[in-house]
C-alpha cells in the first residue's frame, strides 16, 4: 500500500487500488478471537488508515501495517478487561501520557476550558479503570534542554572541513523515520541526538515513577494520547535494553480523535479529576505549554538560549518572517548589520523536501531547522480536527490555535521540578546516566545498528 507522499516513480510494494486507498488493516484484538465481550466492546472500534501514515519512506510493509493497526483502542480494552477478570498479581497499572498539542482538540470539541478539558478527558480515563493521567509537557522540557545544550556544543565544534550545522530537530517521528530510512547520509549526522518527548516520558514512567511506586517496568502499560498517527510509528521502535530501561517506553498509542470517539460513544458516568504528577502528590498543576504556535517550541527556545550563550543577546519576543510559505518561516540575530544566527521553522512535506534539497547541495544558509511532517505543525496532525470526509477542520483548527495561544507558556529552565529530577533521576545533568536516558543514535540505510541504535 503506497504512502500519499512517496517519492518513487514505482512502488516497491503491493500496488494500491482506487478501491485500497484508504484501506485499513484490522486485527481482532485478543478478547475479540476468545469471543470475549467485556464492558468497553460497545466503545469505539478504531481503525488506522495507513493513507494518515504521514512517514513517508516508499511504502508501509505488510508487517508494519499489521503492528500499527493493533496500536489502537482494542488493545487499551484488552488490557482495562484483563484487569478486571484475571487475578491481581497479574494485573497491570495503567498510565496515561497526555500530549499539550491533545489538549486544545479536547476543549474546542467539547467547548470547555483547556484546563476543564483536561479534568474532564482525565475523569474519563480514571473511569474506564486508569490509574493514573501524565502531561508530557515534562519530558518536552527535558528534550528542549537537551536540544539547546547540543546546538551550542555543535555551533561552537562547526568547522567547513567537518560540518555539524545546520542542526536538524528530531522531536517528529515522521521526519525521524524519513530521514533514517530514506535519506541517510548526508542528512542523518545533522539531526539532533535530543529524544523526542514521547521517548522520555517513556523513560519517566518507566524508570522513573515506576521506581517511586516500586514497580517492575513491565507491571506498567503505558499508553500515550498524541495529535498524529506517527505516534504510533514512534511507540514501535524498540531501543535495545539498557541498564536504565528494560521495556519499550510507550505500550500503546491513542490519537486525539481516537480518544474523543471514546468519549462521545460512552455512557459511563464520569466525574472530572485533576491530572497527576510524577511525583506522587496531590498539587494540581496548571496546565501550560512550550513557546510554539502549534508546537512544542524548540526553534523559540533554542534561539534565545543560543543568542545569550554565544553571544550574550537577550532576545525577548521572537520575531518570525515568512519566506516561501506560511509554513516556512525564518528567524536571524543581528548585530551591527551582521547576521550571528539564522534559524527556521520547516513544516509540511514539501518544505521538509525543499530543506533536504538545499542542505544536499551546500546551498543551505541556516544554523537550525524546527522540522515537522505536518503542515500547520502539530495541532494539525491528522489524528484530530478531521471532517468527516477526512480533510482538515479547518474551523476547528482555527478554534484550536486560539485555545493553544491562550495557554500561558513557560520556559523549560523555569521548571524548579526538571531540576530536581536531573538530580534525583539522573544524578546530574551532565551524568552519563543522563545521556543514555535523554540521547539516542540515528542510523541510517543499511547500517547496522549499534548497542543505542533503534531496531525496527
Amino acid at each position: 500500500m503506497k504512502c500519499e507522499h512517496c517519492t518513487r516513480k514505482e512502488c516497491s510494494k503491493k500496488t494500491k487500488t482506487d478501491g485500497e486507498e484508504n484501506a485499513s488493516v484490522d486485527v481482532p484484538s485478543p478478547a475479540q478471537e476468545n469471543g470475549e465481550k467485556g464492558e468497553f466492546h460497545k466503545l469505539a472500534d478504531a481503525k488506522i488508515f495507513l493513507s494518515d501514515c504521514l512517514a513517508c519512506d516508499s511504502c508501509v510493509t505488510e508487517e508494519e501495517g499489521v503492528r500499527v493497526s493493533q496500536q489502537n483502542a482494542k488493545d487499551f480494552f484488552r488490557v482495562l478487561n484483563l484487569n478486571k477478570k484475571c487475578d491481581t498479581s497479574e494485573h497491570k497499572v495503567l498510565a496515561v501520557s497526555v500530549c499539550p498539542q491533545s489538549l486544545p482538540y479536547f476543549a474546542a470539541k467539547f467547548s470547555l476550558s483547556v484546563t476543564d478539558a483536561s479534568r474532564r478527558l482525565c475523569g474519563f480515563l480514571k473511569s474506564l479503570g486508569v490509574h493514573y493521567v501524565f502531561d508530557t509537557t515534562i519530558a518536552a522540557d527535558f528534550s528542549i534542554l537537551e536540544s539547546q545544550k547540543e546546538f551550542v556544543r555543535r555551533y561552537l565544534q562547526h568547522r567547513e572541513e567537518e560540518p555539524t550545522l545546520p542542526m536538524l530537530t528530531s522531536a517528529c517521528p515522521g521526519w525521524v523515520r524519513y530521514a533514517e530510512r530514506v535519506l541517510g547520509h548526508p542528512i542523518t549526522p545533522h539531526l539532533c541526538t535530543a529524544k523526542s518527548p514521547q521517548q522520555i516520558m517513556g523513560s519517566l514512567v518507566k524508570d522513573y515513577f515506576a521506581r517511586r511506586q516500586n514497580l517492575a517496568p513491565g507491571k506498567i502499560f503505558h499508553v500515550i494520547v498524541a495529535p498524529c498517527y506517527d505516534k504510533k510509528l514512534e511507540a514501535l521502535r524498540e531501543d535495545f535494553p539498557t541498564a536504565l530501561q528494560s521495556s519499550r517506553g510507550a505500550d500503546c498509542v491513542l490519537t486525539s480523535g481516537e480518544v474523543v470517539q471514546m468519549m462521545e460513544q460512552s455512557d459511563l458516568s464520569v466525574r472530572d479529576a485533576a491530572v497527576d504528577t510524577l511525583f506522587g502528590d496531590l498539587k494540581e498543576e496548571e496546565v501550560r505549554r512550550h513557546d510554539g504556535a502549534s508546537s512544542d517550541g524548540y526553534l523559540a527556545h533554542i534561539f534565545r538560549h543560543a543568542a545569550k550563550e554565544l553571544f550574550n543577546e537577550d532576545v525577548g519576543e521572537v520575531t518570525y518572517r515568512t519566506r516561501r510559505n506560511k509554513d516556512f518561516q525564518e528567524v536571524t540575530l543581528e548585530r551591527n548589520g551582521e547576521v550571528l544566527l539564522r534559524f527556521a521553522a520547516a513544516y509540511g512535506f514539501r518544505n521538509v523536501q525543499n530543506v533536504v534539497l538545499k542542505l544536499k547541495k551546500g546551498q543551505f544558509p541556516y544554523h537550525f531547522v524546527e522540522v515537522l511532517a505536518c503542515a500547520g505543525g502539530c495541532l494539525s496532525g491528522r489524528g484530530q480536527a478531521r471532517a468527516e470526509d477526512g480533510r482538515a477542520d479547518k474551523a476547528l483548527l482555527r478554534q484550536m490555535e486560539g485555545i493553544y495561544a491562550d495557554i500561558p507558556a513557560r520556559r523549560p529552565e523555569a521548571s524548579a521540578r526538571v531540576q530536581a529530577l536531573y538530580q534525583e533521576w539522573l544524578g546530574g545533568a551532565d551524568s552519563p546516566r543522563a545521556q543514555e536516558a535523554l540521547h539516542t543514535a540515528h542510523r541510517s540505510p543499511g547500517l547496522p545498528a549499534s548497542s543505542r541504535d533503534i531496531k525496527w
